[in-house]
């Protein structure tokens, strides 16, 4: 309806500079917002205020031509009222939403589904947590998210790869190891103290005992010490990327590509990477270090890429892995980190303007901490990880849907509170619960008709002016307005938009359920209102695969 309404304005204008009574000056297409209060119309725009400087006219007289020359605008327009100082606000026909009806069921899936990204190939990269433990309730939130945004970028249209990077290289891979190999001397009886700085979690316990029931470990205590590492090392990090790629799957997160920082490391990426920012005059030697001149790009100080020792920093490795990914094509980076790394960003960003690109290609999103309660008071510490609730508890008790959707139900730099109790209710208190019960709802209605002997109406053949309740024609704008939700959502990284747009849209049809009856005695009116419910389930089915969250048919 929106883009339609902007047609219809962009004729207007036309119509207008052909008649002489505005200048041709160029015009950006008619920008439509809903107004905050229901009383100021369906939509609104403040074109003649756009259009009144480069047309040297006055806003209120601009655009009273333009209203004249829009009419009903093609029979869509109840009325238009000026407003302030040269709004417009458009108050449409009820019978106008109706028209999305018919479109929502002939798109089904792919109602909604745009064009804007014209193919533009981005790469999401996150949770990327080093494969030293399992995942915790936290990297979650952040999988939820870079999930999501995939989903939603593929919607619209860009080409999309997602990507963990894997720390697989430098002093918490070999701490890894010697972690495994204490605790397994542990299980041959040694009593020597387990070392503070070490992965003391439950888990590594789990390690040692798999790792020495393999007849090849058998010997690995009495081999030279930092070979003994090497291959605990290699083994556990394999072992624990396995564990996160296993509760990834369990959580509905399949990442397209697992890139090694090591393989970086052997195939010389990092020296190509210093190579370029020492040509461009971005590196030089103080200190006996390699420095990266970060405060040329408005970082607050510069950068040790190679310290004095001749070790690499991890930021050395990770301008070497941004530049890969510019290299492998894609245009735009967006990278989804821990809030704890906020401090990271302006030196990351610095390279990336380092290597010739514009630090916009770049966006990092910093997803808050996840506070987790049970019945509102704060989850003790986990017995079986030692240190932390992992994913994959939290996934076991609450359900993967469940997790993802509450996860997603506010801004990622916002603290969210995590009620696991909450999570698993199978009430209306429940998010996903509200939103799928709608869904179902409208499954059973549908079942109820079969059962009858109703067959589904051919909306092209329905008499959808039947549709004259308020909550009616409410719930059709609402579903009009779902294309360009998904978009906006989609184009500001804010999936948390669908959620609470789903939870709004189900609410709206809870309550006209509760009150009306769909299979009235009315045949016109009830093939009408089966119309109806078709597109509201289909819609809520859309938004919740965006959200790789299942629409259940029965619940």
């Amino acid at each position: 309806m929106k883009e339609l309404l902007q047609q219809r304005l962009a004729q207007a204008l036309a119509a207008a500079r052909a008649a002489g009574e505005i200048p041709a000056v160029d015009c950006p297409l008619p920008v439509l917002e809903r107004p905050r209060q229901a009383e100021h119309g369906d939509l609104a725009t403040n074109l003649a205020l756009t259009l009144a400087k480069p047309c040297r006219m006055n806003p209120r007289a601009l655009a009273e031509i333009i209203l004249r020359h829009l009419g009903d605008a093609g029979g869509i327009l109840q009325k238009a009222e000026l407003a302030g100082p040269g709004f417009i606000n458009f108050f449409l026909k009820p019978t106008a939403w109706l028209a999305i009806l018919p479109q929502v069921l002939a798109q089904g899936a792919n109602f909604g589904r745009g064009t804007w990204g014209q193919g533009q190939k981005v790469m999401v990269e996150y949770v990327s947590a080093n494969p030293t433990g399992p995942l915790h309730v936290g990297h979650g939130r952040g999988a939820a998210l870079g999930d999501v945004l995939g989903r939603m970028l593929r919607f619209g249209g860009c080409e999309v790869l997602t990507e963990y990077y894997i720390n697989d290289a430098g002093n918490q891979m070999a701490t890894l190891g010697r972690s495994l190999l204490y605790r397994a001397r542990e299980l041959k009886g040694s009593t020597e103290p387990f070392p503070d700085n070490h992965y003391r979690g439950e888990y590594m316990k789990d390690l040692a005992a798999r790792f020495l029931a393999l007849p090849e470990h058998a010997d690995i205590l009495e081999q030279p010490w930092d070979q003994a590492v090497a291959r605990a090392s290699a083994w556990a990090g394999a072992q624990i990327l396995q564990g996160i790629k296993d509760d990834l799957a369990a959580f509905g997160v399949v990442i397209d590509s697992y890139y090694s920082e090591r393989s970086l490391l052997e195939r010389g990426a990092v020296k190509a990477a210093f190579d370029q920012l020492r040509q461009r005059g971005f590196l030089y030697e103080a200190e006996g270090a390699l420095w990266f001149k970060a405060t040329a790009f408005g970082d607050e100080k510069d950068r040790v890429v190679r310290r004095s020792n001749g070790e690499l920093t991890y930021f050395a490795s990770d301008i070497a892995y941004h530049l890969d990914k510019f290299q492998r094509g894609y245009n735009r980076l967006i990278d989804i980190w821990g809030a704890d790394h906020h401090g990271y960003v302006p030196r990351l960003k610095a390279a990336v303007a380092g290597l010739d690109r514009p630090a916009e290609d770049l966006t990092v999103i910093l997803v808050q901490m996840v506070n987790l309660l049970r019945g509102g008071e704060p989850v003790a510490m986990s017995t079986r990880a030692g240190e932390f609730v992992t994913l994959a508890e939290v996934v076991e008790e609450v359900g993967a849907d469940s997790a993802r959707f509450l996860f997603l139900t506010r801004r990622c730099e916002a603290q969210l509170d995590f009620d696991l109790e909450v999570a698993k209710a199978k009430s209306m208190d429940n998010p996903v619960f509200y939103v799928q019960y709608a869904h179902t709802r409208v499954k059973s209605v549908l079942r109820k008709a079969a059962e009858e002997g109703v067959a589904l109406p051919d909306p092209a053949g329905v008499e959808l002016e039947r549709l004259a309740l308020e909550e009616e024609v409410d719930l059709a704008r609402r579903l009009a307005e779902f294309p360009a939700l998904a978009e906006a959502a989609a184009r500001n990284l804010e999936p948390h938009r669908v959620t609470y747009y789903l939870h709004e849209l189900a609410g709206a049809f809870h309550s006209y359920y509760n009150a009306h009856r769909v299979l009235v005695d009315d045949p016109a009116l009830a093939a009408a209102r089966l119309v109806l419910i078709q597109a509201v389930g289909q819609v809520l089915a859309v938004g919740l695969a965006l959200l790789g969250v299942s629409a259940p048919e029965a619940m």
